[in-house]
């Protein structure tokens, strides 16, 4: 069985505007997050994985599914939006169970699996409240129990965390682990960055319809060669490590801490300067704290795109 969800030098257009170009893909399972701001085609890219919308040149596949097979790709596949649409008087149990419905599912099977998604995304005690009367928390939530109320193989969530109190959000991240841990898809957009570092086996960084870097956020900032990386390195000998870094031809700055507890560096190589802080301390020079400034999503994507993420 086909692992993967692929896109293959995939473009898509509405009239004249971009939607995304050019886009070639192989997303493995885990967590993946689709970063960048509002436009940059995180959601276009979504909506062809569920089929919603077709690509005006190239080919997507979801586990070896084209979405010309919608039958087929529906069972494969749980999609959550950033918008809010319900059914009027439902509760949470009626709109899940009437998801399950549409799959032919014995009466049974729907309770049973209606009372398991909501239960997985901790909602039993309002199950039986009308959903016009959840917050946007909860009807977030009721989303997600949408989602993975049939037990799909590769789960699609646009901004699933927006609305949701820190408590719920932790439980939800630790939700996509677990779903993550058993082999799943977990595919999240997301623009606020910090989140994606907390959460993400691997980000796909978008911008104007374009892919700009992907892949884990390590490797990915190791590919930057024109960005040097910054390292903040408290230790007992601030000035006497400075003056030892200042002889590296990869490092292009060494400064010291107004409070004289460390050295601020910035090099253009960062293997060889953890190989250089190692040499260091085996000869002597005794390091409190190593600490990469800029190993995360927010400065990748700062230094990718020049500013734009919000």
């Amino acid at each position: 069985m086909n692992t993967t969800v692929t896109f293959d030098n995939v473009s898509r257009f509405y009239g004249e505007v971009l939607g995304v170009n050019r886009v070639t893909l192989s997303i493995p399972p885990g967590i993946t997050s689709l970063v960048g701001p509002n436009g940059s085609g995180k959601t276009t890219l979504m909506n062809m994985m569920a089929g919603l919308v077709r690509p005006t040149r190239g080919e997507v596949r979801v586990l070896g599914i084209s979405p010309n097979e919608p039958q087929r790709l529906c069972h494969m596949i749980g999609y959550a939006t950033q918008f809010d649409s319900f059914p009027r008087g439902l509760t949470g149990q009626e709109f899940i169970y009437s998801f399950l419905r549409l799959f032919g599912y014995s009466h049974d099977r729907c309770v049973k699996q209606a009372e398991t998604a909501i239960a997985r995304v901790r909602m039993t005690g309002a199950a039986a409240r009308k959903i016009a009367g959840y917050s946007k928390g909860m009807r977030q939530r009721i989303k997600l129990a949408l989602a993975i109320a049939h037990d799909p193989r590769v789960l699609i969530l646009d901004e699933p965390l927006n609305g949701l109190d820190p408590l719920v959000r932790n439980e939800t991240i630790a939700l996509f682990r677990e779903m993550a841990h058993e082999g799943r898809h977990v595919i999240v957009s997301s623009h606020v960055l910090h989140e994606v570092d907390q959460i993400s086996d691997q980000v796909i960084l978008l911008s104007n319809g374009y892919v700009v870097a992907e892949g884990q956020i390590h490797d990915v900032r190791g590919e930057i060669k024109d960005h040097p990386m910054q390292v903040w390195i408290r230790c007992a000998q601030p000035s006497v490590l400075a003056s030892k870094l200042f002889e590296m031809d990869h490092v292009v700055e060494a400064r010291l801490a107004q409070d004289g507890a460390g050295v601020l560096v910035k090099t253009r190589d960062a293997d060889r300067f953890y190989r250089t802080l190692n040499d260091l301390a085996v000869n002597g020079i005794e390091l409190e704290g190593v600490t990469p400034l800029d190993d995360n999503v927010n400065s990748v994507y700062e230094y990718l795109i020049g500013g734009e993420s919000r």
